[in-house]
């Protein structure tokens, strides 16, 4: 990811990864509840990743938990990164949960716990290996066009 020095502005890169660790539990729970409360939880995690691609992820209640309750509790980041990749992680993101949200309200329920097994695969990398895959989509998509 594109990083900057800790003095300008910038993410503390343990930040989307916490909020990569939530979202990969609520996408573990929505795999395993019926359907209806499937839509709900689905529609719950897209609204939280259009906040994030709205709002920016700085801006998000997983972002607002980690700045409050975890980072306090941590040392200074070695160095700060970029919001916009994450952002357009979060926009890939939202991507699959709607595609999960038709499959489900469709019928098309292994379709849509298709597109959740993917999404939640992604944000697995990104919590425990802070591998964010569409911030590597978007850094590459950025070269190709420069």
């Amino acid at each position: 990811m594109t990083t900057t020095s800790p003095a300008s502005r910038g993410l503390d890169p343990r930040g989307p990864q916490f909020a990569a660790a939530v979202t990969s539990a609520l996408l573990v729970v929505i795999l395993f509840v019926p359907t209806p409360v499937a839509v709900v939880l689905t529609s719950l995690q897209a609204s939280l990743f259009a906040t994030g691609v709205i709002r920016g992820v700085e801006r998000t209640p997983a972002s607002w938990i980690f700045r409050t309750v975890v980072r306090p509790r941590l040392s200074a980041p070695v160095e700060l990164e970029e919001p916009e990749p994450p952002r357009f992680a979060q926009g890939i993101g939202l991507v699959f949960t709607v595609a999960a949200l038709i499959g489900f309200v469709s019928g098309a329920d292994v379709a849509a716990q298709v597109a959740v097994g993917l999404a939640l695969v992604a944000a697995l990398l990104n919590a425990l290996f802070r591998l964010c895959l569409g911030c590597e989509v978007y850094l590459r998509l950025k070269r190709a066009t420069a």
